[in-house]
């Protein structure tokens, strides 16, 4: 695997959070670059929680100064969620039991994988945070209750990476997806996520701050946003928890 040209790389010992530490090099940053930690003393997921980063997993974060507007821009978490599922098959050459959960999540025989996390920085950054459980998944009671069970990558897969195998696959991988999006807009990489999606034409509940709602997932529109075939009718939804 190259390293793709354009993108910096850094890998760190340790540090409280590695979307932290982009927002720390974003004013001098000259191009894209890879941030990964061997260690988070204070990693987090979506919506604040914590985000457990035992030794041997894999913690990092792509900073960047994208140039679309923010709503463009937010498409990135299926450019990246594509880019784990390919790692993924660079690595193992396995892509049987791999499937992608709407909004940002990467699942291994139906268990979680890997998440990812955008945030919008300061000066029209963007950070795109990715963990993967390569080594060690955190218990079931960690986590939010109904939500898909966590599992690692070795169990699933009974192949050992480590963080520094990992950061390669992906960057490599990223740099494809990202160059496709940029040339070609969303639809490729719509189309691409959707051959991948799990639970594509099932019912699940989509949880947002104020509702729950229940339906058959029908698609992912134009904009990125699940689309559920409810009683009511079709329901367009730009951000949720899914639950299956």
């Amino acid at each position: 695997m190259a390293w793709p040209n354009g993108y910096g790389r850094q890998i760190l010992a340790e540090v409280d959070s590695t979307n932290l530490e982009a927002a720390r090099v974003l004013p001098n940053l000259a191009g894209p670059k890879w941030i990964c930690a061997l260690r988070q003393t204070a990693a987090r997921g979506r919506r604040g929680r914590a985000w457990s980063n035992p030794p041997g997993n894999f913690a990092a974060t792509l900073v960047m100064r994208p140039l679309e507007t923010p709503n463009v821009v937010a498409l990135r978490s299926f450019v990246a969620s594509l880019a784990l599922y390919d790692a993924f098959v660079m690595l193992t050459g396995i892509e049987t039991g791999l499937s992608l959960k709407w909004p940002n999540d990467v699942l291994m025989n139906g268990g979680k994988v890997a998440g990812i996390l955008l945030e919008g920085l300061p000066g029209g950054g963007l950070a795109i945070g990715i963990g993967v459980n390569l080594i060690a998944a955190p218990s079931a009671e960690d986590v939010e209750p109904g939500a898909v069970s966590p599992v690692s990558f070795l169990a699933e897969t009974g192949v050992r990476v480590t963080p520094d195998q990992m950061l390669d696959a992906l960057a490599e991988a990223y740099a494809r997806r990202e160059a496709s999006f940029v040339t070609y807009g969303f639809l490729p990489i719509r189309e691409a996520w959707l051959a991948r999606a799990a639970r594509l034409g099932e019912k699940m509940i989509a949880r947002t701050g104020t509702q729950e709602i229940a339906g058959v997932f029908e698609t992912v529109d134009a904009t990125g946003q699940l689309v559920l075939n409810t009683p009511s009718g079709r329901m367009n939804i730009a951000a949720a928890d899914v639950f299956f």
